[in-house]
């Protein structure tokens, strides 16, 4: 099934004079839950849907301990998780310190093989 997308309008954020342009813009179709990826997982595999999610909600305490130390998570082919950090500007080198970060993100890298498959949605526009 292709990923539908709509036609919206922008400005230039950097020149508001410049004429608008428009641009595809992916719609969802839905969500789908942690319970319906377990039970999808388990009819492809040998493990259960208990299993399936007992793994998924233990990745949900390992991963933010692992970033929170600093590390890059690899999950194979799955892709990677790192973090970010935005924070305040000093005058010098030696002012900065932690409490200049007000923010992080979670950053995601696909993997090799996601990226591929990920090559392979075709779209359709919606009106």
């Amino acid at each position: 099934m292709p990923v539908p997308f709509i036609v919206i309008e922008k400005t230039n954020p950097r020149n508001p004079v410049e004429p608008r342009k428009y641009y595809a813009h992916a719609k969802s179709n839905g969500a789908v839950d942690l319970r319906t990826l377990a039970n999808q997982i388990a009819a492809i595999s040998t493990l259960s849907t208990p299993d399936v999610l007992a793994v998924l909600e233990a990745l949900l305490l390992v991963i933010p301990q692992h970033l929170g130390e600093g590390m890059i998570v690899r999950l194979g082919e799955l892709g990677s998780f790192s973090l970010s950090i935005q924070s305040a500007p000093s005058a010098s080198r030696e002012e900065v310190s932690a409490r200049n970060i007000t923010s992080n993100r979670l950053k995601f890298r696909p993997g090799k093989l996601m990226r591929e498959k990920l090559g392979k949605i075709s779209y359709e526009k919606k009106e």
